[in-house]
């Protein structure tokens, strides 16, 4: 199943601005409740972490991340931001998703 995505600048900034932040050691979190809707979820890596090969993976790791925890049965009514770090690539993938588990339990996404 795929998750439906963010894709406008607005609302990531509206995430980064009224939402929720959790982070953990493979990425940073922002979670925003919206009225209605499926769960969306947005992508971002910084230049900080490296070219653009290294910046794609890291966000191709998050994406399959975030299919796994939130696949089965995603919280309606939120836009979640997932935020690669420089040890989203290289951490073990059951840390990353246990890295998201846990952000999305202290953003209050997940119960």
């Amino acid at each position: 199943m795929t998750i439906p995505r963010m894709k406008k600048r607005r609302d990531f900034l509206r995430a980064s601005s009224r939402g929720k932040r959790a982070a953990r050691p493979g990425l940073v979190l922002q979670a925003v409740a919206e009225t209605g809707g499926p769960l969306r979820v947005g992508f971002t890596v910084t230049k900080k972490v490296g070219n653009s090969v290294v910046r794609n993976r890291t966000k191709r790791r998050l994406r399959e991340a975030a299919r796994a925890v939130l696949g089965e049965s995603p919280p309606p009514g939120w836009d979640v931001v997932l935020i690669g770090r420089d040890d989203t690539r290289a951490r073990p993938f059951d840390q990353l998703k246990g890295d998201l588990r846990g952000a999305l339990r202290q953003a209050g996404v997940l119960p």
